[in-house]
């Protein structure tokens, strides 16, 4: 019970925060979910900030609790004693109580989706470049888009004034297992690559000694919680595409990751954050549910585009592909060949209409 008295003397508060898209709603027993490092404490901090309800913060892994145990009927009865109408349990995983205590409201935040009765599912993803340009004050779009592939999409990374080196480093030791560090590795430096999990235990085992049953039971995990995305391949079938889920996070944990897969891993991201349902096809770019071809070509000229569009029109038309958009890095432009349309936009473009058009 001291222990408890001390959690709710003593709850954190933000140092530095920026308004995200994911809010906390008023009602009902949350569970916010997300990967690692997406800002879902941070989001719970502000909302404490805000809120005129009675509230009790647990940390989780507060070091505290390595020795103490925390139990429901000791909760239960502080919740009661103390008047607590929410309770919130951070970094909460499945098994750490055998139930919930009966506060009036719960909010409980994990990596992965609890998918359990009454919970309301929140979900929460790293940022989106709208979110991103908020951290940027008065900054130029060349300056903020700049940035933006230094520091990527980590809040914590993003913040103004911070080492984008130093965070990601901090970050990667904070937050993963010394296993789950060499499986990262193999993962970043296969990053944008057709892979099977029988592949990466393969290729993690040839630098490591990781033992089969835990490459299965992490790829696994990170698929579920967001940290890996396995993309569908719309021309060779069963084949799926791995892309880590911080394009510079993945360039900070190999130098071998060259700009054109990483321009190629920020759309690919950027598709999955607005939740458009799509498939790869491999060098020629991904496609959407409605037939629209996004190409990642960052340095294309019109005139380029134009001739590499011709080589792949056969392709296309068997495709049924409607529209193609080309994502650059500052290049504008349109053209048609027969009657199928192209759009050349610069990422910052393409991406802010996504975000109008799930608006």
């Amino acid at each position: 019970m001291e222990l408890l008295y001390y959690f709710h003397a003593n709850a954190p508060k933000n140092s530095y925060f920026v308004q995200r898209k994911t809010y906390i709603p008023q009602l009902g027993h949350i569970n916010l979910y997300g990967p690692r490092g997406c800002g879902k404490s941070a989001l719970i901090l502000d909302h404490m900030k805000i809120s005129d309800d009675t509230l009790l913060y647990i940390d989780l892994e507060d070091p505290n609790l390595i020795l103490t145990a925390l139990e429901t009927l000791s909760l239960d009865e502080y919740i009661e004693e103390e008047k607590i109408h929410t309770l919130i349990l951070d970094h909460y995983e499945p098994g750490m109580l055998d139930s919930f205590p009966a506060a009036k409201r719960l909010i409980v935040i994990t990596r992965v989706p609890l998918n359990e009765s009454p919970f309301i599912p929140l979900p929460m993803k790293p940022l989106d470049y709208e979110e991103f340009l908020a951290f940027e004050h008065n900054a130029s779009s060349t300056s903020a888009f700049n940035r933006f592939l230094r520091v990527g999409t980590l809040p914590n990374v993003a913040r103004p004034g911070s080492d984008s080196i130093l965070e990601h480093k901090a970050f990667f030791q904070r937050q993963f297992t010394a296993n789950e560090q060499s499986l990262m590795l193999i993962l970043s430096h296969h990053n944008g690559q057709l892979l099977t999990t029988h592949q990466i235990y393969s290729y993690a085992k040839e630098h490591f000694r990781i033992s089969k049953d835990f490459v299965y039971a992490a790829v696994k995990r990170f698929e579920e919680e967001g940290i890996i995305h396995f993309i569908e391949n719309a021309i060779a079938k069963g084949a799926k595409k791995m892309v880590l889920y911080d394009f510079a996070f993945t360039k900070y944990l190999t130098s071998k990751q060259p700009f054109i897969s990483q321009f190629d891993t920020m759309l690919a991201l950027s598709l999955i954050k607005h939740d458009i349902i799509f498939k790869s096809m491999g060098v020629h770019g991904y496609i959407t549910q409605d037939h629209t071809l996004i190409v990642p070509a960052p340095f294309d000229s019109e005139e380029g585009f134009w001739v590499k569009a011709q080589n792949k029109f056969t392709l296309y038309k068997k495709l049924k592909i409607q529209k193609v958009i080309v994502v650059t890095v500052t290049n504008n432009y349109n053209f048609s060949i027969g009657e199928l349309d192209f759009e050349a936009l610069p990422f910052y473009e393409w991406t802010i209409v996504n975000d109008e058009e799930d608006a």
